[in-house]
């Protein structure tokens, strides 16, 4: 099957340290606020999880592939132009000649005053993505050599629920995957719940899955909805096979806990909110980086927090981090001064910084995509 022969420009040359593997697809992104239809136009760009951390990991500077199936399509050749274009290895992904790219479309709350809306800082997303291309992933993924000599060199894969909805081939991925233990290589998998993926399919097939995974990631939220608790320490019970289980409570916190019981909490940030949607996917990756990078637990929850809050602040899908100073400072940062630091469209301020430092909002990308899938 033909491939995508584009390689991301993060450290050309550089074998990826972590590989991300799911669907990604086209987004219709509405030209005003309100029901959908009230929308005039859309706006073409691309959206996907897996694809979304990897371009975010890229970011953090490692270097990162994803690997996934696109339809032999304008869709599909959008979706690849840009994932590369955010330093991502995109070499193992199959272009399908007969199933099309996945799409759906944003609708964005407003203050119209029709029944239908939304409301201002609330967002849906609508899938059509049934008899994608991505939802014939399937274990022979494993046998295809671009791909396996990515797997094989991967230090960190990364793995989500989603897939796991998508069709029986793409559960069967997963489980292939997670049973493929190689040393040297941690296997994270984030939740991802979404509830309408799972209308027509068994939603009982998650537990194994990520008890399966060395690093799991998990949304207080979404586990309430999907097992009944979002409590860090009975999740930690429900998952004990996991090195760690981090729980993530919306802009409050996020626990880690390890298997012999140490937990360590960590505040999230003070974000002035531009668009809530994504900052799972940014959070994933920065506190991924920081595990790749040896950073004790607190670094690297506080290294996923500064991820999400720069995403939070960003009125698209790949925002701006700061410079190495910025995040050094904040990473070394006392309690008091961490939870003294405010980060704005306008930049971060806070006591542990150098004076004068902030880190401008980019609002020159192609930042009106969406994060989400």
């Amino acid at each position: 099957m033909p491939r995508q022969d584009t390689q991301g420009p993060t450290r050309p040359g550089a074998p990826p340290t972590a590989v991300c593997v799911g669907e990604s697809m086209a987004v219709l992104l509405p030209d005003r606020p309100g029901p959908l239809e009230s929308v005039e136009s859309f706006r073409l760009s691309v959206g996907g999880a897996e694809s979304n951390v990897a371009g975010a990991l890229a970011a953090h500077g490692v270097p990162t592939a994803w690997i996934s199936r696109v339809g032999d399509d304008g869709f599909g050749r959008r979706l690849l132009a840009e994932v590369a274009a955010r330093g991502v290895d995109v070499s193992a992904v199959a272009v399908d000649p007969h199933r099309p790219t996945g799409l759906y479309l944003k609708e964005v709350g407003g203050t119209t005053g029709d029944r239908h809306d939304l409301g201002p800082g609330r967002s849906r997303l609508h899938y059509h993505r049934r008899g994608s291309a991505a939802a014939a992933l399937s274990p022979g993924l494993l046998a295809d050599p671009a791909a396996a000599a990515l797997l094989a060199g991967a230090r960190l894969l990364h793995l989500s629920g989603i897939t796991a909805a998508l069709s029986d081939d793409c559960l069967a991925l997963l489980r292939a995957l997670l049973a493929d233990r190689r040393p040297g290589r941690l296997v994270s998998f984030d939740l991802n719940w979404r509830p309408s993926l799972w209308l027509d399919r068994d939603p009982a097939v998650l537990p194994p899955l990520l008890d399966a995974a060395d690093l799991l990631l998990l949304g207080a939220d979404e586990a309430e909805t999907a097992f009944g608790t979002g409590d860090p320490a009975e999740l930690r019970r429900r998952f004990p096979t996991p090195a760690t289980v981090v729980v993530k409570d919306a802009a409050r916190q996020v626990t880690a806990l390890e298997q012999d019981g140490t937990a360590v909490t960590e505040p999230a940030l003070a974000v002035e909110v531009v668009e809530a949607t994504g900052a799972g996917d940014a959070f994933a990756a920065g506190y991924l980086a920081g595990t790749v990078r040896g950073l004790d637990q607190r670094r690297r929850l506080r290294l996923g927090h500064l991820s999400a809050a720069c995403a939070l602040t960003a009125p698209g899908d790949q925002a701006e981090l700061p410079d190495a100073a910025v995040v050094a400072a904040l990473l070394d940062a006392s309690p008091a001064q961490w939870a003294a630091t405010r980060v704005t469209p306008e930049g971060i301020t806070g006591p542990s910084l150098p004076a004068g430092v902030a880190r401008p909002t980019d609002r020159s990308s192609s930042a009106d995509q969406a994060r989400a899938q």
